[in-house]
């Protein structure tokens, strides 16, 4: 009789949803955005600013855009950009794989994403050029990057799904 009493908490515990439906699925969907928006934006912008004509526009101090921060912005964005997208292909490798670090992963890409936004929007704020540019988008950046951290990190920490699901 006690055996049996032992044994059904635990039952109850395993039982629930799993598998990589649910809200898992806009998680996946956001992944997939994340690779080709990162993909797109090295090729659109990444790349270029380091183009030698670009780069000497921007990093020569006679240059009438010069700013002492353009460089360390655009190696910054560069290696952030290349990094993020390593780690979002490493992500869903082990999203697939149902490995149990799969929590931890998105957690760090949320909460990084978002101090790597404020970080980010601190330091292209300094450059006087970028700064009534950069004003209404990178506030709206900042503003998704909080309401996605306030979703999906309570969702990979408390989740049933989550918990069953990756456990490999």
């Amino acid at each position: 009789m006690q055996t049996e009493f032992r044994n059904k908490p635990n039952d109850l515990k395993l039982s629930g949803p799993e598998g990589l439906g649910g809200w898992l699925v806009l998680v996946q969907i956001g992944l997939y955005f994340t690779v080709l928006n990162l993909i797109n934006q090295l090729f659109r912008y990444t790349i270029p600013a380091f183009a030698p004509d670009t780069w000497e526009l921007l990093t020569d101090k006679d240059s009438s855009v010069y700013h002492w921060l353009w460089a360390p912005s655009l190696i910054f964005e560069a290696l952030y950009n290349i990094l993020l997208l390593l780690f979002s292909i490493f992500i869903l490798v082990c999203f697939y794989r149902k490995k149990t670090i799969l929590p931890v992963l998105m957690i760090c890409f949320y909460s990084t994403g978002l101090i790597v936004v404020i970080l980010d929007y601190i330091l292209l704020n300094q450059i006087p050029a970028l700064k009534e540019v950069q004003d209404t988008g990178s506030t709206k950046v900042i503003i998704r990057s909080v309401i996605s951290c306030a979703i999906w990190i309570p969702y990979f920490l408390k989740s049933n799904r989550v918990s069953r699901t990756f456990v490999r």
